[in-house]
């Protein structure tokens, strides 16, 4: 059945605005004017898609209805037509871009990937613009997605833009000898967004898929526009890998399922299959391992496994171990413990714990795994201790009830 005009234009949101937004930002030089003149862009095709048609090509007809009304809005205020320049003048618009399909469009969504990531911008402002402007996503789905009231989100992006332009933060893709740095930056805020869909902090559900699926549609895009880059294949990898294994994560009353556990038999294995192709292709490409292709290496282990005794516990101790050496971080050291008592015991495991608690002092995974392994050492009053250590600091329904289960069995 053929899409209705209004299917078109929600169909053009979701295929072209980051683009469209991204090359107006690089010709206004102003992020809010050019959003504004898009949202009125695409508020009239809903008005004349339907009445004239769906044009052959909705990008180039969006992008020039946005031009016009910018120059209209910048002639009306002349103290902003001063400051702004107007870099191509109205009758030449449609001309430039009247092209015949949406690849005719210069595309400048990196640029606008490095300045909603800048890290002059904290990580709250980071993500909500990443996914306002790169994502596309409208402000009640923002608000939905992380659990705020859509004016508490509305706030948020108001500050987080006028911080972005109060910082003088320039619109573009860094110089060459600062571009590794940044680049760590954009795939910190995407992972984060990830981890907050498939680990969440807080809130009655622990899984939210659409949050881990807008993050994978961030790295497919990163990955279109950095293909050479061996970390930004290596994010989509683990993202991918990770997310393969949802269906098997909670049973049917909601509550967790344990890796050893989990019916392997609802695990997406097509997508597993993905994961490892891009491992295989991340793997490939110039440079040393780095933490992502680590880490995706890890989830590729488990993976891999079809059956719980099967798992690689050896090679994923190893792999946790380099992952330590590289980055020095208190949790892989943590997850390095978990797979470490598989491999050496919990005695072994839990020396690794030592010193963790500054590092981690509000982290409930913690003392749920010094817990674990204190009870499995049958160290029964010292395990229920540290599961109430974890119960008083975990945010999530599931992690609740599974830890009260875990301390009603020891």
């Amino acid at each position: 059945m053929n899409a209705t005009p209004a299917q078109q234009v929600e169909r053009a949101y979701r295929d072209h605005w980051a683009r469209l937004v991204a090359l107006l930002t690089t010709h206004l030089r102003n992020l809010d004017l050019a959003e504004e003149a898009l949202q009125e862009a695409f508020a009239a095709a809903v008005s004349h898609w339907p009445v004239e048609g769906v044009p052959d090509n909705p990008a180039a007809w969006l992008l020039t209805a946005a031009r016009r009304r910018a120059l209209d809005r910048l002639r009306r205020d002349a103290t902003a037509a001063r400051k702004l320049p107007l870099l191509v003048k109205e009758d030449a618009v449609h001309d430039v871009y009247d092209v015949e399909d949406a690849s005719g469009i210069p595309d400048e969504r990196l640029k606008l990937i490095f300045t909603c990531c800048h890290p002059a911008m904290s990580m709250e402002a980071r993500v909500a613009l990443t996914l306002r402007f790169v994502a596309g996503l409208r402000t009640p789905e923002i608000a939905r997605l992380f659990l705020v009231s859509e004016p508490t989100m509305a706030a948020r992006l108001t500050r987080a833009k006028k911080r972005l332009s109060a910082a003088g933060i320039p619109f573009g893709v860094p110089e060459r000898h600062e571009l590794g740095r940044r680049r760590d930056d954009v795939l910190a805020v995407v992972y984060l967004i990830f981890t907050e869909g498939y680990a969440a902090t807080s809130g009655d559900r622990l899984i939210r898929r659409e949050l881990a699926d807008e993050a994978i549609r961030l790295g497919r895009l990163l990955v279109e526009l950095l293909p050479e880059d061996s970390e930004v294949v290596a994010l989509l990898a683990l993202m991918v890998l990770h997310h393969a294994r949802r269906s098997s994560r909670l049973d049917s009353e909601g509550r967790i399922v344990l890796l050893d556990d989990q019916d392997r038999g609802l695990w997406h294995w097509s997508e597993i299959d993905e994961g490892m192709e891009l491992l295989a292709r991340a793997g490939r490409l110039a440079g040393p391992p780095g933490p992502y292709l680590l880490q995706a290496a890890i989830a590729g282990a488990h993976g891999q496994a079809r059956d719980a005794a099967d798992t690689d516990w050896p090679t994923i101790a190893k792999l946790y171990a380099r992952l330590e050496e590289l980055t020095g971080s208190a949790v892989v050291r943590l997850n390095r413990a978990v797979a470490v008592a598989r491999v050496s015991g919990p005695e072994s495991a839990l020396e690794l714990l030592e010193g963790l608690d500054a590092a981690l002092p509000r982290h409930h995974m913690l003392p749920a795994v010094r817990a674990d392994l204190l009870r499995r050492l049958d160290r029964r009053e010292e395990a229920l201790a540290a599961y109430s250590r974890a119960l008083e600091l975990v945010g999530t329904d599931p992690e609740r009830d599974f830890l009260l289960a875990m301390r009603a069995r020891c």
